[in-house]
């Protein structure tokens, strides 16, 4: 095991005071040694950070205090720091949709990864894969639809062009760490798609917790740091980053 642990957290909650959140989280980065990105927004917080590892469990417990939550965070290893610079950002989103969403909408909507497998199995199941399209390229479950987006906001754009609650009566997505599938679940579900569900933890959490023999996931996974994607234990993997050309057009 490596001494540089990266974790990513996000949660939706209603928050106030941005700026003074703001310094408060540059102290906590500083004061452990942490780089990386915290975005937080009205709607909520979004953080992907490293440090050493024998840090991360204080700086959690600050940034908790911080937001007044336990933070639930994902983690993995690198030989390297992934990040070169501590940022907090205060944007009018922790993940850009640009839709109303009433978050209520995605209660009950969660499957575990245990039970991810039972589910897209089904052979009425749509498995939409919230990502990008360099994204998708890198990796992705077996039978999922790639709607070839270059961003999380023109998803809506391919919904409405090609999907019919009338006809996708069953629809299962995941996306990298659940973010992006908790903002469009519920608005899936807002535009009358009865039957929804998100892969609980997104693919990091699946690929953490699903042995390789019984795996569904094919490739690696596209993450957003200089690692560009780790493989099926975690680990940094071998993919191009294609990001920079699909951002471009």
């Amino acid at each position: 095991m490596t001494d540089v642990q990266i974790i990513a957290f996000y949660e939706f909650r209603r928050l106030s005071g941005l700026p003074e959140i703001k310094v408060r989280l540059m102290e906590a980065m500083r004061g452990h040694s942490i780089l990386g990105t915290i975005i937080i927004a009205e709607e909520g917080f979004n953080a992907t950070v490293s440090g050493p590892a024998d840090q991360i469990p204080q700086f959690v417990e600050r940034v908790g205090e911080v937001f007044g939550t336990s933070i639930i965070y994902k983690s993995s290893f690198f030989s390297d720091n992934p990040f070169r610079r501590r940022l907090v950002k205060i944007k009018p989103e922790i993940v850009t949709l640009r839709k109303e969403v009433d978050f209520a909408l995605g209660n009950g909507t969660h499957i575990s990864p245990r039970d991810w497998n039972e589910l897209i199995r089904r052979d009425d199941v749509y498995l939409l894969d919230t990502r990008n399209d360099y994204e998708f390229q890198v990796g992705s479950f077996a039978g999922a639809v790639n709607p070839a987006t270059g961003r999380f906001s023109d998803l809506p754009a391919f919904v409405e062009s090609n999907l019919d609650p009338q006809k996708q009566k069953l629809v299962a997505m995941f996306c990298t760490g659940g973010i992006r599938c908790e903002k469009f679940a519920p608005y899936l579900k807002g535009l009358g798609f009865e039957n929804v569900f998100q892969l609980e933890g997104g693919i990091l959490r699946y690929l953490e917790e699903i042995p390789a023999a019984e795996s569904l996931w094919n490739g690696e996974c596209f993450v957003f740091d200089e690692r560009i994607s780790v493989d099926e234990k975690l680990r940094k993997g071998k993919a191009e980053d294609h990001s920079a050309a699909m951002k471009s057009k």
